[in-house]
């Protein structure tokens, strides 16, 4: 099977490429930096830095496009959010239109978005069909969704959660302040954040690629939410040192203007659509999950 991957070089894209790779896959990636993708894949994919060498995709099985700005790096400026938008939609929206002009288009697309597309929800359970928010990070994902699903084709969409890794993403940068103590809840740490392993997250990935079944929304996130103040309690003890300290709501919006909302507005989300679909966890609860997803090499 040939599949044509975008964001292979980020932390889902990573495991992905190299997954499909042991299972005999032939990728092409798109990146900016193909000495960076050399340095990851060395001469086992195909490179490509431009999209206008495809004029449509008829040679390809499936795309996965995983690419956008990192979301939380820098301060929401109507720039910066121009930006963030860009990278996303526009992108999906060139590779939408080349599924389109091929005469044998790939039988799958699967697309990126995120938990944001919900807003805050409370303690209200939410599944796929809970109705988007109206935030910045919202409407960035129901545009980003709403372009994707142009494709003629079939289309899965990755309404992803919080992405925990050794190598990479969130824990990655929370883990020095926990070894510090220097750690704690977020504003009253009553909000839920929904997560999902590496491992779960490029499993989900493979279970929509091989499933013809599966079309539509997915959230890929643990059957397990936590709130918080939980995440905050479970990641201190494993790292054997407190976590008292209470950063207040007031504060993370000073210092983080709008990207605020990425940490403290809950989502307690749920993966009904893979559950009904017959997936099947490595690590659906964190307390668990976070001792082997930090003992990997």
């Amino acid at each position: 099977m040939k599949v044509f991957i975008t964001g292979a070089t980020g932390l889902v894209g990573q495991q992905l490429t190299k997954r499909l790779l042991q299972q005999q896959y032939q990728i092409t990636i798109l990146t900016r930096s193909a000495q960076r993708a050399k340095q990851l894949f060395a001469d086992k994919v195909s490179i490509c830095t431009n999209l206008t060498d495809y004029q449509n995709f008829n040679t390809f099985d499936a795309i996965i496009n995983l690419a956008g700005e990192p979301i939380f790096q820098h301060y929401w400026t109507n720039k910066q959010k121009q930006k963030l938008t860009d990278s996303r939609v526009q992108l999906t929206q060139q590779l939408v239109q080349r599924i389109n002009q091929s005469q044998t288009p790939p039988h799958t697309f699967i697309s990126g978005s995120a938990m944001g597309y919900y807003g805050d929800c409370g303690q209200q359970k939410i599944d796929e069909n809970t109705k988007n928010g109206d935030q910045f990070p919202a409407r960035l994902c129901l545009q980003w969704e709403q372009t994707a699903c142009n494709a003629q084709t079939r289309v899965c969409l990755l309404r992803t959660g919080i992405v925990l890794a050794k190598q990479g993403g969130a824990l990655k940068a929370m883990l020095p302040l926990y070894r510090a103590g220097l750690a704690g809840k977020l504003g009253n740490g009553k909000q839920y954040w929904a997560w999902i392993s590496l491992e779960d997250m490029v499993n989900g990935i493979l279970f929509l690629l091989h499933n013809p079944n599966c079309q539509g929304s997915f959230n890929m996130v643990s059957p397990y939410p936590v709130t918080n103040q939980e995440f905050n309690r479970i990641l201190a003890q494993f790292v054997k040192r407190p976590a008292i300290i209470t950063v207040p709501r007031c504060l993370l919006t000073l210092l983080l203007g709008e990207r605020a909302q990425l940490l403290l507005d809950s989502q307690k989300a749920y993966p009904m659509k893979l559950l009904s679909m017959g997936f099947q966890f490595s690590y659906p609860k964190l307390k668990l999950a976070l001792p082997k997803i930090l003992a990997k090499d």
